[in-house]
């Protein structure tokens, strides 16, 4: 295979362009004193308080990884458990200020990073990759891990 990236169908692109975006998020995490579960969950968290269940179904976590997660998050203080308004008998994971605070560094952070490997892209190339992305992710109903920025 050529190095360009020319000669590369789609599967082997988005397979070789997630492990190169989960790097980049790992590495991010480790910077910022988190694991990539413990920054996904900030970053999930940013956009509103999830009850357990929708929360698990986001990021695709049993309940008992799930309850360990947000069990070592409230140590840290960085989520706090409310009752959910909505239902007594449940609560929703929901940021603290401290946990606000690292969340929207550690995605402001990621964001660049991630942003900087379409670096080599024109403009142009860089609107139709998000309108292509955008549609693959709309199709196969991927739940919203991670608040849509538009790069500048």
């Amino acid at each position: 295979m050529g190095k360009s990236g020319e000669d590369i169908g789609v599967v082997a692109g988005l397979v070789r362009a997630s492990f190169l975006v989960n790097a980049v998020y790992a590495e991010s995490a480790r910077e910022y004193g988190l694991t990539v579960q413990q920054g996904q969950l900030l970053c999930v968290l940013m956009g509103r308080p999830y009850g357990m269940g929708d929360l698990g179904a986001t990021l695709g976590l049993e309940k008992s990884s799930l309850t360990g997660l947000a069990d070592r998050a409230v140590r840290r203080g960085l989520v706090r458990r409310e009752p959910d308004p909505d239902d007594r008998r449940a609560v929703q994971v929901v940021l603290t200020a401290e946990g606000r605070t690292l969340a929207e560094d550690f995605y402001a952070a990621t964001c660049r990073r991630v942003d900087e490997l379409a670096a080599g892209l024109t403009g142009q190339d860089r609107e139709r990759l998000a309108t292509l992305l955008g549609t693959v992710v709309r199709e196969n109903e991927v739940p919203t891990v991670f608040l849509d920025v538009v790069a500048r």
